[in-house]
């Protein structure tokens, strides 16, 4: 991708974010198909893996590809914690929504284990999300980190649904040219059924 259409691209993508409550569909599946390919670009002119994140610290983009592989195994390879720092990084509300998470995650997780929640044991992740994910667990004490947990599982979802390897998961046929085009017998069948002129003749 040149610099004018990666810088067009910023700028289209900036301006087109929907916040949503609970952060799914901040952008349309064209557009996230597009910062795929950006980041895709960016990750082999820094060497492969190396990816610098452009809004999160350190810490907080390794704890952000935790939470996507607890969430779909397979996403932190998809790159679902680049497409959400990317898009924390042309939002403002967007990055304090996770960077507010991510304190309060580790808050919590020092005051009841002793440790922040990348190095918290399975278990001890485990226990806090299940309190976040499930209504029923929901407690005052967890409750400042249950819009969070909810903005993650949507947005990773979004990530890796419109990542090259989401897009390969769940079967996706389109945008590939067929040698050879028939309607299935079925649904042949299914339309004469119900034509008004199944019966003439």
């Amino acid at each position: 991708m040149d610099d004018v259409t990666r810088r067009d691209l910023f700028r289209i993508v900036g301006s087109s974010m929907v916040m949503t409550g609970a952060g799914s569909g901040v952008l349309s599946p064209a557009l996230a198909q597009h910062v795929h390919v950006a980041l895709a670009d960016a990750k082999s002119l820094s060497g492969g893996p190396n990816y610098q994140p452009k809004c999160f610290t350190s810490h907080n983009f390794r704890t952000l590809r935790k939470l996507s592989e607890i969430v779909i195994p397979g996403a932190s390879e998809a790159g679902a914690a680049e497409y959400i720092d990317f898009l924390s990084s042309r939002n403002e509300d967007l990055a304090a929504i996770f960077n507010g998470g991510f304190a309060w995650l580790d808050d919590y997780m020092q005051k009841k284990y002793a440790a922040d929640f990348l190095t918290a044991k399975p278990g001890q992740q485990t226990e806090l999300l299940d309190k976040l994910a499930y209504q029923k667990n929901h407690t005052p004490e967890v409750a400042g980190g249950v819009q969070f947990w909810t903005w993650v599982r949507n947005m990773v979802v979004d990530a890796y649904y419109t990542s090259p390897a989401g897009v390969k998961d769940i079967g996706f046929m389109g945008n590939g040219a067929m040698a050879t085009f028939s309607v299935p017998q079925e649904a042949v069948d299914y339309v004469m059924k119900r034509s008004p002129f199944a019966n003439e003749g």
